[in-house]
């Protein structure tokens, strides 16, 4: 039978991509980790990495289920060793936590000086990537959380309903807008917004958005990040929709542009906290979810998320909440 051992060393091969490097990471000899994937292929009796002179790491499409299942392995085995350290109520040791760049920067400067002060011995290694990596670190147990837009849309997961994060508009700082202070969704019709490339959560609600006032989606500039669509703002080339946390942080401080309110209810993402359902950290989770809804309930400019659970898992994607939402408003 393969050992947990041979699991390790397979992991650690497919995560650094190089045979030396997975041999540091595991402490053992580049001899010793490449005779024991060895042993463990012909104890499968598969052939699961492809081998050349220059030690390219290939796995074969066998070999990727494999590694598929180690992964699952290793990570059920560190979660019962989590369970036996940490099984507590309270957060402690480190938490790798994963979450998209438009919203950890801002959701996290947040929280974390007064988390570090009630849970000391907390550390929080945080990690960024888009959506679907992240949800695959987590399923593989290179994430242990992530900071993330609900619905996550994945039935294995636990779920806590954090804060709503309305959208505001920005407009260039000559726009003549940018001296209402609030518009109504007809003031959006005609106009060019300016969104993040297809692949963000972002981009999907602000073009459903655009559907539901009669507004232009541009297609021939995208932005790679807020900031990126910030400043293309300011030049002139649209107007975009952008997260309130960001706003208040970025946007606001720029003489380029100028920030307008929607009236009635602005359509929003919401934010929660997720892990695997099965976690053994699940009770420091929920602790650590409870502690950063407490501390995002005396930000004015986010309202807190009181869905359940479950309403979570079942609710409507946020392009279809902003499309009703903006109906309403319009």
């Amino acid at each position: 039978m393969p050992t947990l051992q041979q699991f390790r060393y397979l992991v650690a091969l497919a995560d650094t991509g190089h045979f030396g490097r997975a041999a540091e990471r595991c402490h053992v000899s580049q001899p010793t980790l490449s005779g024991q994937l060895k042993e463990l292929e012909r104890r499968l009796q598969v052939t699961l990495i492809e081998r050349d002179r220059r030690l390219r790491v290939v796995f074969t499409p066998l070999g990727r289920e494999v590694l598929h299942r180690a992964q699952r392995v290793v990570r059920d085995v560190e979660d019962i060793r989590d369970l036996a350290r940490r099984g507590g109520p309270d957060p402690a040791g480190t938490i790798r936590l994963g979450t998209l760049p438009t919203v950890g920067a801002y959701f996290l400067s947040i929280v974390v000086p007064d988390l570090h002060r009630s849970f000391p011995d907390l550390k929080l290694f945080v990690r960024e990537g888009s959506a679907e990596a992240l949800l695959t670190a987590l399923d593989d147990g290179a994430a242990d959380a992530l900071l993330f837009p609900l619905p996550a849309g994945a039935t294995n997961l636990e779920t806590r309903p954090l804060a709503r994060e309305p959208l505001h508009i920005v407009v260039p700082r000559e726009h003549p807008l940018a001296g209402a202070g609030t518009a109504s969704a007809e003031a959006l019709r005609g106009e060019t917004v300016l969104a993040l490339e297809p692949g963000h959560r972002l981009h999907l609600q602000v073009q459903e958005l655009c559907h539901a006032v009669g507004a232009e989606l541009s297609h021939d500039y995208a932005g790679t990040s807020l900031d990126t669509l910030r400043l293309m703002v300011g030049m002139g080339m649209g107007i975009a929709l952008l997260p309130a946390l960001y706003v208040r942080s970025e946007a606001s401080k720029d003489p380029a542009v100028a920030v307008v309110r929607l009236e009635g209810p602005a359509p929003d993402r919401r934010i929660g906290l997720v892990w695997r359902r099965q976690s053994a950290r699940t009770k420091a989770f929920a602790t650590l979810a409870d502690a950063m809804r407490r501390l995002f309930a005396a930000i004015p400019e986010i309202a807190l998320d009181n869905a359940s659970d479950d309403l979570v898992q079942a609710d409507t994607p946020e392009h279809d909440r902003t499309r009703q939402t903006l109906e309403r408003a319009g």
